[in-house]
């Protein structure tokens, strides 16, 4: 055990959670979670990632890194009208589906055929109202949220992955010490995991299970996957899909979203600064594993400390960690001739918000693109 694996192991568990924590409480908030079934949430997901990398890591001894689906919490975010119940049902579906994606070869084609324009529009429509949201959280709260803008750039400048959780440290110690937010009575209680009853109601499958696996599995597994390749491993693309999508319709029954493969924080864990055997590399899983276990059951006190921040502060922070990914979709969604202009359909409709049939704007999105695209291909 070197202290490389341990440092390269931490650093890139407190980005992903620092960087994303809001969000995940925003999801929580737009479909009505208590304040016990958020922390469940909160403490199931740490666990499916600590057990999903860990294992993962032991059977292909290749670094995996696992996250949660940062898009698919933005789109989380993103809905209305919808229950605890009927998400936890959406996330028990999105999770089967990813596991049959693994151990179904049709269905992985199937996906496959949706075009990475009208997918990538479809996300970026997600991102885009969150993202509009910092201008007002600005308005509300000037003289805090302005320096936390300034010092995210500068931080972006040299280390784009620590820049959020820059902006989040400043952004609690700022609040607090000008009087902003209340320091609450911080103990330390048990976490405990809730049991949410599913609704498995047809209008959310359609509305979110069906977005939730699509955004997940374009923007966090299939850029995961080809991270491990560009660092010279094999990944265990059957497995790591079974074992995420089955984990993930477990913890869904305890009010958590979808875990999927890193990217950005994968990448942490996979140069050769953290240990110089590429065969012994994998080690990072395991240590990375321990280090969510300990954020899952610090979990009371990390949400105990952000419920007493300015909701201005929490907004705009959600706004700064979704620039990046926002970037990204947009120039996916624009990179392909032939697919612009259904996905700017598609960015569009998705970007409205405007749920029809009960069913919300991210699966019209993706149906208006695709019947724009196969109309186009129907004139050539």
């Amino acid at each position: 055990m070197r202290l490389s694996l341990i440092s390269a192991a931490l650093v890139a568990a407190l980005v992903g959670y620092g960087s994303t924590i809001a969000l995940v409480l925003a999801a929580a908030a737009a479909v009505g979670a208590s304040p016990a079934q958020t922390a469940s949430w909160v403490l199931a997901i740490c666990l499916g990632k600590a057990l999903g990398s860990a294992v993962l890591s032991w059977r292909a001894r290749v670094p995996v890194v696992l996250a949660w689906s940062t898009p698919g919490a933005a789109l989380i975010a993103a809905t209305e009208g919808l229950s605890m119940a009927e998400a936890v049902g959406a996330f028990v579906i999105t999770g089967i589906l990813i596991a049959l994606t693994g151990a179904v070869k049709p269905l992985g084609r199937l996906v496959a055929l949706i075009p990475d324009g009208i997918a990538a529009g479809m996300l970026a429509g997600v991102l885009l109202p969150l993202c509009l949201k910092l201008p007002t959280a600005t308005q509300d709260l000037p003289l805090l949220i302005l320096p936390l803008i300034a010092l995210f750039a500068l931080v972006r400048l040299r280390n784009p992955a620590m820049a959020v959780l820059a902006a989040l440290a400043a952004g609690i110690v700022a609040a607090f010490a000008f009087g902003l937010a209340t320091l609450p009575a911080l103990t330390l209680p048990l976490p405990r995991l809730t049991f949410i009853p599913p609704d498995f109601k047809v209008s959310a499958l359609i509305g979110l299970a069906l977005p939730l696996y699509l955004v997940t599995m374009a923007s966090q597994n299939l850029p995961g996957f080809a991270t491990l390749r560009a660092a010279g491993y094999e990944p265990p693309v059957r497995a790591g899909l079974t074992v995420t999508g089955g984990i993930s319709a477990v913890i869904g029954l305890f009010g958590a979203h979808t875990i999927s493969m890193a990217a950005i924080t994968a990448a942490i864990c996979l140069g050769d600064d953290v240990h110089p055997d590429r065969h012994r590399r994998w080690i990072v899983g395991l240590v990375y594993a321990a280090v969510w276990v300990l954020l899952g059951l610090l979990s009371p006190l990390i949400l105990t400390l952000l419920a007493a921040l300015p909701a201005p502060l929490i907004t705009a922070i959600v706004a700064l960690a979704l620039l990046g990914p926002f970037m990204g979709a947009a120039t996916g969604a624009f990179a392909a001739p032939d697919t612009r202009f259904a996905a700017a359909i598609t960015l569009a409709v998705t970007a409205s918000g405007a749920p029809a049939l009960g069913i919300g704007a991210a699966f019209w999105g993706l149906l208006a693109g695709l019947a724009f695209h196969m109309l186009e291909r129907l004139k050539r």
